[in-house]
């Protein structure tokens, strides 16, 4: 009896099942990794567009830096007329990223004005480990600095070094 039979047979799949989980296993932590990688630039992207807007806010209004980040800040709805209150300096995504909840790209951010010629910027992840894993720090100096462990401060090691 001469049978053809077409298909494939269960160890054929099988083995073909194994290579695409071995694939999956190697790939997907590296996506994760681009993606914290992603996040962590971003995050060091926004306390830098925060120091150049307090430097734009301070040389436009003459009333030294902004005391929030929505000063800082665009309208959900847009910006009509740019004042001391709303700058629209910055985008509505950052400055409504004031905790783990509302997140940009992974981070938070928390801006804070001791007086007009001073201001602190935080940048944490939203959740360590898993949206980034280092936590950012700026103030009036203008210098980004982080640390892996812990809120980062001005003692921290700056970006770049």
């Amino acid at each position: 009896m001469n049978k053809s039979t077409k298909g494939f047979s269960l160890i054929e799949l099988l083995i073909v099942v194994a290579i695409i989980l071995i694939i999956a296993a190697i790939a997907i932590p590296n996506l994760l990794r681009s993606r914290i990688a992603a996040n962590q630039a971003s995050a060091a992207q926004s306390l830098r567009t925060i120091n150049t807007s307090n430097v734009a806010y301070s040389s436009t209004y003459g009333v030294g830096f902004a005391s929030t980040l929505a000063a800082l800040g665009t309208p959900l709805g847009g910006c009509a007329t740019a004042s001391v209150g709303q700058a629209c300096l910055i985008d509505p995504a950052l400055t409504v990223a004031t905790s783990a909840a509302s997140a940009k790209s992974g981070y938070y951010f928390l801006y804070t004005a001791t007086d007009a010629n001073d201001y602190t910027v935080n940048g944490n992840p939203a959740t360590a480990g898993t949206t980034g894993t280092n936590y950012y720090f700026t103030d009036q100096t203008n210098v980004i600095t982080f640390d892996s462990t812990a809120a980062a401060t001005n003692a921290s090691t700056p970006i770049g070094n």
